[in-house]
């Protein structure tokens, strides 16, 4: 497949967690408890990150306020960060290199379909038909994103993870769910996904992110699905590609109609204004009235691939994407000038042990990939050409340091 039409040559995911180096970092102060154990109100009435939160990944993860460790020669954060939740990390190592209330749980919005295709890409084979029924389409929630899926027409899967990645459509979510066994089984498949990826931060209530009440995640969980899914060659590629196109309506005796789909991630397709940020390759975006603006974003600068999340951002719809633009610009110049403030685990069976470093006793390995490869008219490097010299190559090896002990021996060959 062309550089134009996959992100497949620029992403990897590879994924040694290293030892969390035992160094002081800078943190803003936490807020001071009310009395009842409870933080109080951030000045302006916002609310306030919790006291105490989850030390997955290290114990400095677990505070309120940013933590970074800068060493000489280090960039200072960019100004103006706004999102309630933020984190920077390198996908391939695992080092996080600053954080910002990482285990706050918040709203996800469509970041969620993220796990949802994490869990469920290995599950259904992308060639599979299915004739869509009024009844799977009768509970997505109301003021949906939407692909444009209808009922007594016949989709391929791999057409319903277009609509799921390029246009967030709730409605292709629920299709696939309903071809997982339905709605509470897949929420269940999703939420055991999610421990098993120790997300330990995230509460699935809906598969596709709509506003539920206990409905949580954190940018700490999100970046660890994130880069769980990128794992996966079909993830990689949906997630990376900008357009394509979409099964319309059928006539009987006409080729079937289509129409072009354009991915919602701004970053990558500079709508909104925004140019498209050299390097982009992905991955998720979201926004509900509950979670306001929330985005996952993968970049490559060289031989550095950066993972950015962030959470719940004030200002206008282009706000998260040039406050992930910015932390994205900030870890690429402080790569090697700031020591890691934790990591991002693995998942809880993955055996590092035969990678030349020792397996962590909770440690198990990642699920399956699913094979095969997704289409797509434009991809993030048909959208920032040049951002890449590796992409006219082809194929690399990657260099993989996440165990490979479920993927397939024909994925493993498709990508060294």
């Amino acid at each position: 497949m062309s550089a134009k039409k996959t992100a497949l040559a620029v992403l990897s995911a590879a994924l040694l967690v290293p030892a969390l180096l035992a160094v002081p970092a800078h943190a803003s102060p936490a807020p001071p408890a009310d009395g009842k154990g409870q933080p109080q109100q951030a000045p302006g009435g916002a609310p306030a990150p919790p006291v105490s939160m989850s030390t997955v990944g290290g114990a400095l993860l677990g505070k309120p306020g940013v933590q970074v460790n800068p060493l000489a020669g280090a960039p200072a954060l960019p100004t103006k960060l706004t999102g309630r939740s933020w984190i920077v990390a390198d996908a391939e190592t695992g080092e996080v290199l600053a954080a910002n209330n990482a285990h706050w749980r918040l709203p996800p919005a469509s970041t969620m379909k993220m796990l949802f295709a994490d869990t469920l890409l290995p599950r259904l084979p992308k060639e599979q038909l299915h004739k869509v029924t009024e009844q799977e389409l009768s509970g997505v929630g109301s003021g949906s994103s939407l692909v444009g899926v209808k009922e007594e027409l016949e989709y391929s899967v791999h057409d319903l993870w277009l609509g799921v990645f390029l246009r967030s459509g709730n409605d292709a979510v629920h299709v696939l769910s309903a071809m997982n066994g339905g709605i509470e089984k897949t929420v269940r498949d999703m939420q055991a996904h999610a421990e098993e990826l120790q997300a330990l931060d995230t509460h699935v209530v809906s598969p596709d992110g709509y506003d539920a009440p206990g409905q949580v995640s954190s940018a700490y969980d999100l970046t660890l699905i994130a880069r769980s899914g990128l794992q996966k060659k079909d993830f990689r590629e949906y997630c990376g590609t900008a357009s394509a196109k979409f099964p319309g309506v059928q006539e009987a005796g006409k080729p079937r109609e289509s129409f072009e789909i354009q991915n919602t991630n701004r970053l990558m397709t500079g709508a909104g204004g925004l140019a498209p940020y050299k390097g982009i390759a992905g991955v998720k975006n979201g926004n509900t009235t509950m979670a306001g603006s929330t985005f996952t974003g993968l970049a490559q600068r060289g031989d550095k691939k950066l993972l950015v999340t962030v959470m719940n951002t004030e200002g206008g719809a282009n706000s998260v994407y040039e406050e992930t633009a910015n932390l994205l610009d900030w870890g690429f110049a402080a790569v090697g000038k700031v020591k890691p403030v934790g990591e991002l685990v693995p998942p809880k069976g993955a055996d590092t042990s035969r990678h030349g470093s020792p397996a962590q006793s909770h440690d198990r390995g990642p699920s399956a990939d699913g094979g095969g490869s997704g289409g797509g008219l434009g991809t993030a490097l048909g959208v920032a050409a040049g951002a890449v010299a590796l992409v006219g190559v082809g194929t690399y090896a990657v260099n993989r340091r996440w165990p490979l002990g479920a993927r397939s021996r024909r994925e493993e060959q498709d990508e060294l």
